[in-house]
């Protein structure tokens, strides 16, 4: 994984504390985090708007993507492939943890092709899968 200066440079975006350390955060855990979870890691350092407008922009020009957990919470996780702000290529299944709660990407497990009824077409996928991680069997 590439460190946090140089995901920042390859979306041609600013190095900023907040940006940095976000992205830092993301990269120490490995795996999906939520909102309350970041503003909670950053909270000493900075306000609830600067975390929003930093994962609004991650999101924006697809640093990172959001992944949908049982209880309808929202997580973000940073992009493996190469994202961008017209489209996130990331067709691939999530996995909570019953046990430690963790949500990770399992980049190598695609979902499916859905064929849809005529005159529904795909905006976004997502597949979450719940179990036993293999930190916790």
């Amino acid at each position: 994984m590439k460190a946090g200066g140089q995901i920042l440079k390859d979306y041609e975006l600013r190095t900023t504390s907040s940006r940095a350390a976000i992205i830092d955060l993301f990269l120490k855990n490995g795996f999906a985090l939520s909102y309350s979870d970041i503003e909670r890691e950053t909270a000493e350092l900075f306000d609830r708007v600067t975390v929003y407008r930093t994962l609004k922009t991650f999101l924006d020009k697809g640093v990172i993507h959001k992944v949908l957990d049982d209880e309808g919470s929202l997580k973000y996780a940073l992009c493996t492939d190469p994202c961008s702000t017209a489209e996130h290529h990331h067709e691939h299944v999530h996995f909570k943890c019953e046990v430690c709660g963790q949500t990770n990407c399992l980049e190598s497990v695609v979902i499916p092709q859905v064929d849809l009824p005529k005159g529904f077409s795909i905006k976004e996928m997502n597949l979450l899968i719940q179990g036993r991680c293999s930190n916790c069997q």
